[in-house]
């Protein structure tokens, strides 16, 4: 694939534009005790630190009016200190008769990031972003291709999921009120290359509640494309998420075309750092796998994943998710064959290799993998 141009190697972790300040401080930002600091460093009690969190992961509510059980002359103060504005809804699209709903979002500096959340018979998903742009640069995807505004701050991630949260219990998404189940860091920018928030956002996810949101970690995924570091140091965080690891080709020839970060961390390193998260938290890695039309479809290159993944660590360890390409307007990358698609997955499951074909959401509006550009 060399005649398409040599890849240009990424740094492990993309500086955003500098001089845009810091998103407010919220309560999704700390811990219960940092919480009450907060509120003590400012005059107010810190016991009411408490309540807030009891109002917006437990309740999910954030107008001030609703929390009647504050004192009306703190309550303005206290919401001002620990529920500050963070972001506000530009528009909202559906599809799949109303169950897939994506909302582009204007965050405090008018940066714009999108989530989707996606309604499914047995569970309720919202697919957030973890950064404005992405700095990875992957030729096949529409977020790549616009690089890396700036770094989303721990709150701001996880304010998505609330709202989502809280469309699902006021019925606002098809199919009546229900209950959100799932979290996946799958929308907008590499969630390991903004490391500290997208921990802080994981742990504020699984905190029981009030503290936190409640979800089982068990139901909340980080991807990435392979910042082997990274992959390290969150098998030593003690949170067993599901770890996704976005591979899309076996063979560095290829995968540096794709994934340019596979110049610095090579298939091989890629693909034992994902055996360590496994070996490290008992949890079963999900590979990723974009199906693209001549380019990494082909049935040797099947047969070749399967090796590679059953010579790190056997056939059990891991689970694939070939995906059809949500295709992006004006890009050379197309959508396989439905036939070549299938032997992939035959090709597979023939090496005693797990394996699923994605369901892919909300591609007429631009909401599937890929496709999210948050252009306003």
């Amino acid at each position: 694939m060399a005649e398409h141009g040599a890849p240009r190697t990424l740094p492990l972790v993309m500086e955003p534009p500098k001089g845009r300040g810091k998103p407010p401080r919220h309560l999704a930002d700390l811990d219960e005790a940092g919480r009450k600091a907060l509120l003590e460093e400012m005059g107010l009690p810190g016991f009411r630190a408490a309540q807030l969190s009891t109002h917006y992961f437990g309740r999910l509510v954030h107008d001030p009016a609703e929390m009647t059980d504050l004192p009306a002359a703190q309550r303005a103060d206290l919401v001002t200190a620990l529920l500050p504005d963070l972001m506000s809804p530009i528009r909202s699209q559906s599809a799949d008769k109303g169950t897939t709903v994506k909302t582009l979002w204007k965050l405090f500096d008018g940066a714009l990031v999108e989530s989707v959340l996606m309604r499914y018979t047995d569970r309720a998903t919202i697919c957030i972003s973890s950064q404005a742009g992405c700095g990875m640069a992957c030729p096949f995807c529409a977020t790549g291709q616009g690089g890396l505004q700036r770094n989303m701050s721990t709150a701001e991630i996880v304010h998505q999921v609330v709202v989502g949260a809280r469309a699902m219990a006021n019925g606002d998404v098809a199919g009546g009120p229900g209950r959100l189940s799932n979290v996946v860091f799958m929308g907008m920018g590499e969630p390991l290359a903004n490391y500290n928030a997208v921990i802080g956002a994981v742990r504020r996810l699984t905190d029981p509640a009030p503290a936190g949101l409640g979800l089982s970690a068990r139901h909340v995924t980080v991807s990435t494309v392979g910042l082997v570091p990274r992959m390290k140091q969150l098998a030593d965080e003690g949170i067993p998420v599901t770890l996704a690891l976005s591979l899309h080709a076996p063979d560095d020839e290829l995968r540096n075309e794709l994934v340019p970060i596979n110049t610095r961390f090579s298939v091989a390193e890629t693909v034992d750092a994902a055996y360590e998260y496994f070996e490290k938290t008992g949890r079963r890695v999900s590979i990723e796998y974009a199906m693209m039309r001549d380019i990494n479809d082909q049935a040797w290159r099947a047969d070749l994943l399967a090796d590679v993944l059953i010579e790190r660590g056997g056939r059990h360890w891991v689970h694939i998710n070939p995906i059809p390409l949500n295709e992006v307007r004006g890009s050379r990358f197309t959508r396989s064959r439905d036939e070549d698609m299938a032997e992939f997955v035959r090709r597979l499951e023939a090496k005693g290799i797990s394996t699923s074909m994605r369901d892919t959401r909300g591609s007429d509006i631009d909401a599937a993998c890929g496709q999210l550009a948050a252009s306003g």
